[in-house]
């Protein structure tokens, strides 16, 4: 069967609950076998539903962290304590699965990379909207010049009224921001990866504090807290690239719309565009006529990876658990993550300021 790698969790709340243990726990050679919370109770809860039946159950990450026999953790506590805890598991020896983002701080994402850098370890980032079916097919029609050179396109991470009330989601403190670092951060991840172009030159944003203080508000998960709503509920920037093209980043938790689309894209390149709206959609001219077409995703048809259609998440660990045991870059690697968080900061930054922010200079 080949190696079995030994995993441990560090926090054990909604995102560990809702993506990482259930697909690891498909994964054929791996064991969960060490579990951290700050909340023992549920590292405890997570140790009886997921774990060996000798797994060990942590407050402290650092204990946790002495276990030799630990191949790889995941990482999925609030953003504010990723570089730390990812820091510190790299210089133990082991590989880790960082959640999104890669930290709260462009200087903390690039600590983490040079951290990986000299350990030797791998790092990745839990960006799982790469390995959704739309996701795969497009990178793939990207990958083979389908759409030309891609110059303009959209990040579309936009909520009417899902504001996340449970945890730190609020807190700008922990989280470093709201919409923006949460779910605009997915979207732009999809975006530059489509483009395969990670070199930035300059950012113009703006977040608003428009709609948090409503009280009583209409909301997916029920009213929130005007007083704890310390981040953005929206934000929009503008960037342009080195190479001249241009992208349009869209995120919000709440806004007045009826255009809500998240964790999609939209490109437009000199020989076709595409969409994730309603579906993969792609559009162009031929024999000078304009076209749409849809694509039938649900038709069978082989995944872009690993030739058989998974789930998003569950492929997502399929391939990082791959690339620890074959030795290659997993598919999202550590500098374009860094490169994501350098712009949510430069929107940030630029929104603070009311000025723009160049890159190199």
């Amino acid at each position: 069967m080949g190696n079995v790698y030994r995993i441990g969790i560090i926090g054990c709340g909604g995102i560990a609950n809702g993506k990482h243990m259930p697909s690891l726990s498909k994964q054929k050679n791996v064991e969960l076998v060490a579990f951290c919370d700050i909340v023992e109770e549920r590292a405890q809860q997570a140790a009886e539903k997921y774990g060996t039946s000798e797994a060990k159950v942590y407050s402290d990450y650092q204990e946790l962290l002495k276990d030799s026999s630990i191949d790889i953790i995941h990482v999925c506590t609030p953003n504010d304590s990723h570089a730390d805890i990812t820091i510190a598991a790299l210089e133990s020896g082991k590989h880790v699965m960082c959640e999104k983002p890669i930290a709260k701080t462009a200087a903390d994402a690039k600590r983490m990379v040079e951290a990986a850098n000299r350990s030797g370890k791998k790092l990745t980032v839990g960006y799982n909207n790469r390995f959704r079916t739309d996701s795969q097919h497009l990178k793939k029609l990207c990958e083979e010049g389908e759409l030309g050179e891609i110059y303009y396109a959209k990040a579309h991470a936009i909520r009417r009224r899902a504001v996340p009330t449970w945890g730190v989601f609020l807190d700008e403190e922990k989280q470093g921001g709201g919409p923006l670092i949460d779910i605009g951060t997915h979207a732009l991840d999809l975006t530059l990866w489509m483009m395969d172009n990670y070199k930035p030159k300059v950012v113009l944003g703006q977040a608003y504090h428009k709609l948090s203080q409503t009280e009583n508000a209409a909301n997916a998960w029920g009213p929130w807290d005007p007083a704890k709503f310390t981040v953005e509920d929206s934000a929009f920037a503008m960037i342009v690239m080195e190479n001249g093209a241009t992208i349009m980043v869209e995120s919000s938790w709440a806004l007045n719309t009826l255009e809500v689309d998240e964790a999609k894209c939209s490109l437009s390149g000199t020989k076709g565009g595409a969409d994730m709206k309603g579906g993969l959609r792609l559009n162009g001219e031929r024999n000078s006529r304009l076209f749409t077409t849809e694509v039938e995703l649900q038709s069978g048809g082989v995944a872009f990876y690993d030739g058989a259609s998974e789930e998003g998440p569950d492929l997502e660990m399929k391939m990082w658990i791959k690339s620890i045991e074959e030795d290659t870059d997993p598919v999202v690697t550590p500098e374009q993550a860094y490169v994501v968080s350098q712009i949510l900061e430069a929107i940030y930054e630029s929104s603070r300021t009311g000025k723009a922010v160049y890159f190199n200079e």
